[in-house]
């Protein structure tokens, strides 16, 4: 029997996740794994790939996704946090999942959960589940969304696991050191399976708990790696039984340990992927909100997504490397991130640093505050308002040539985005609210 809709809407659903859980986050796998065994969702027929790291982890899924498709498999992609709209999450073969799809989904997770309270990640998890064993998809493709021991997608046990990189973040929830952090990420890896670090230096923590769990861990530099050569980018690593393989091309857009442990993976899964990475066109794959770039009346665009050091020092890098003229920053920030470790990479590049104020996310930083991180970097700014006052005024205060940055937050990027569209978008009728723009607060940002 059908299960009864609560809403027909998405964003009704949505609307009511948000407050459906007492906690925004509630870290653990009984509750889920509870409802996930009323769904028949612990044994996928699908072959699983977990991914986890403090960044770098939607480049990693992508990279997968684009390679398995070219292998001729249907693939299920689950990533967060959105930009845009909620079903950027679930993906088919590339596409988003229609609005219908994840209604129906969360109304029979709604039913199986009875007694049992989700979470809003939980809810969209076990709806992506549901949606690629409805659509027998032959691999999923899943991005943790905090950590990796207790996240909602480690219900499931990995054909391969990732983890890209180990940083600070969410240290609240992790630990405040990198040890613990990679300790909590290490817990994606599964005995027997194929395990992956993209970190080149791998904390102690990840290290002893990869070999408590008795996995062969394979690491960047040592069993699978990369070289740049001019304007090559070279790949090696090696297939199931260690045969050697490797593939070159242009030096790709999306981070580079990110593509190589993708690779890796394809690999190790008994692919060759030099064929497979040349149909995708893997080194101009790209990622919206990382390092993004558009042109924008004579200037460059560049919208980034990069909210904690490690992702900072990464885009500060990028920029020294394209040259340009002069600089604009367009900062909006979450209150509980390590600001000042996040600006201070980018202070040295900033002609003009402009400020972002996002009055309908609780989480976010005011202006205020991020003036005061900036002056303790011997940084000033220019100016402040939204993202579309901000753009309006550097139309005027940017010269062609000049390049824009947006960074520091899902939020302020997906606002850019937005009104970005707006403004290349022609004249039509007025549009309502888009129904699956809500979720300010469950992000996992």
């Amino acid at each position: 029997m059908a299960s009864a809709m609560r809403f027909e809407r998405l964003d009704d659903w949505l609307h009511w996740l948000e407050s459906h859980h007492p906690t925004e986050i509630e870290l653990g796998l009984t509750r889920i794994r509870v409802v996930a065994e009323r769904l028949d969702l612990l044994t996928p027929q699908a072959r699983v790939i977990s991914v986890a790291g403090t960044n770098g982890k939607g480049s990693c899924v992508a990279a997968c996704a684009a390679l398995l498709q070219a292998a001729g498999q249907r693939v299920g992609a689950y990533t967060s946090p959105h930009l845009q709209r909620y079903n950027e999450r679930v993906r088919v073969d590339g596409v988003p999942v229609s609005d219908d799809e994840l209604c129906r989904a969360f109304a029979r997770i709604d039913a199986a959960s009875a007694d049992t309270s989700l979470t809003y990640f939980e809810f969209g998890t076990l709806a992506a589940l549901l949606i690629f064993r409805d659509r027998a998809v032959d691999v999923m493709v899943l991005e943790v969304g905090l950590g990796g021991r207790l996240d909602a997608v480690n219900l499931l046990d990995a054909n391969a696991a990732v983890v890209t990189s180990v940083d600070l973040d969410h240290q609240a929830w992790l630990g405040d050191n990198r040890d613990s952090i990679g300790r909590e990420k290490a817990g994606i890896y599964r005995t027997g399976q194929i395990a992956l670090c993209a970190d080149d230096q791998p904390p102690e923590g990840l290290l002893v708990a990869a070999r408590e769990r008795g996995v062969a861990l394979q690491r960047v530099g040592e069993q699978f790696g990369f070289t740049v050569r001019e304007d090559q980018w070279c790949w090696w690593g090696q297939g199931p039984a260690g045969e050697p393989q490797q593939c070159q091309f242009e030096r790709p857009v999306l981070p580079w340990p990110s593509l190589a442990a993708a690779l890796q993976v394809v690999a190790q899964l008994g692919y060759q992927v030099e064929p497979l990475a040349r149909a995708c066109e893997l080194g101009r794959l790209t990622l919206p909100g990382r390092y993004q770039v558009r042109a924008w009346e004579g200037r460059t665009l560049v919208l980034d997504v990069a909210h904690n050091p490690a992702a900072a020092r990464h885009l500060a890098a990028r920029l020294v490397d394209d040259s340009a003229g002069e600089t604009h920053v367009v900062i909006g920030m979450m209150a509980d991130k390590d600001r000042v470790a996040t600006l201070a990479p980018l202070a040295p590049i900033m002609a003009y640093c402009w400020l972002v104020s996002l009055p309908d996310v609780p989480r976010a930083a005011t202006v205020v505050q991020l003036a005061k991180d900036l002056e303790g970097l011997g940084v000033s700014a220019s100016g402040c308002g939204t993202v579309a006052e901000l753009m309006a005024r550097l139309r005027q205060e940017s010269r062609p040539g000049d390049r824009i940055v947006v960074m520091g937050s899902f939020y302020t990027v997906s606002a850019a985005l937005d009104w970005f569209e707006a403004e290349s978008a022609p004249p039509g009728p007025e549009t309502h609210d888009d129904p699956v723009r809500t979720n300010l607060e469950s992000n996992h940002e």
